[in-house]
């Protein structure tokens, strides 16, 4: 009874998609197509083969997870580090990266940034983070003489 049901879905399987319209190749260069699967049933909720096999589904919207802000700074705490910057000031070796970004030397003043903290991608924040410091300190100043 099973084998009879099993043999009647054989009969009337069709093959559609862009797998056969290539020769059951499916994407590969030069094939061009805009999915990697066969479609092997002709129900109202057709299965298909292949790449993204199984049933057609909608995905779920799921709400944003708490994970996903870890990382974005927050307007008291960008007011908080600011205010310290503002009290405290920048520490020696700030102040010679930001000298050696006024002559120009940028790479010497990598080095320096990634000598004292450890890796390349803290050393090239800090060095852009110097050089806003030095454009908001260049601009404050030529506003400044405007007015005078």
């Amino acid at each position: 009874m099973v084998v009879e049901e099993i043999a009647e879905g054989v009969k009337n399987l069709t093959v559609t998609g862009d797998a056969a319209a290539s020769g059951g190749e499916g994407q590969r260069r030069g094939g061009g197509g805009s999915s990697n699967r066969i479609q092997v049933s002709n129900t109202k909720k057709p299965l298909f083969v292949g790449i993204n096999k199984g049933h057609v589904v909608t995905k779920r919207e799921l709400p944003p997870r708490p994970c996903h802000r870890k990382g974005k700074s927050t307007k008291r705490v960008s007011m908080v580090r600011g205010l310290i910057r503002e009290v405290a000031g920048f520490a020696p070796y700030e102040k010679r990266i930001t000298e050696l970004l006024k002559v120009g030397k940028d790479k010497r003043a990598l080095k320096l940034a990634k000598r004292k903290l450890g890796t390349h991608k803290r050393a090239k924040k800090k060095r852009e983070e110097m050089a806003g410091v030095l454009r908001k300190m260049r601009s404050a100043g030529t506003h400044t003489d405007k007015k005078k």
